[in-house]
């Protein structure tokens, strides 16, 4: 029977085999309402991300949130731009973005 550390095992090396992240680059900027930086990152060294907001997030237990980018129609309709489709990818891809955060904040402080 597998236990959820495994089930997070399995998960890992599927999306580090299948999906790989790399060139993540943060932008942190003055905090405003809870924006703290912008990133980007490219995927299989094929798709480059970019525009991702990052925000403290209490109810997250990475401390952070990501936020998508979008774009306001005139009509006023929002669309999504791009963003994950399943819980996984998201939850992987905001682990890579905010433990790159976490380095660059931890370097700062020393």
């Amino acid at each position: 029977m597998n236990t959820s550390k495994e089930n997070e095992k399995v998960k890992k090396i599927l999306y580090e085999n299948v999906i790989r992240i790399s060139e993540i680059q943060i932008l942190p900027i003055k905090p405003q309402d809870g924006l703290v930086a912008f990133a980007s990152c490219v995927i299989n060294e094929a798709l480059y991300l970019g525009n991702i907001a990052i925000y403290t997030s209490l109810s997250n237990s990475e401390g952070y949130r990501l936020v998508y980018p979008s774009k306001m129609l005139p009509t006023g309709m929002q669309i999504n731009i791009f963003h994950p489709i399943n819980r996984d990818l998201g939850e992987y891809l905001t682990k890579k973005i905010i433990n790159k955060l976490r380095e660059i904040v931890s370097k700062a402080k020393t």
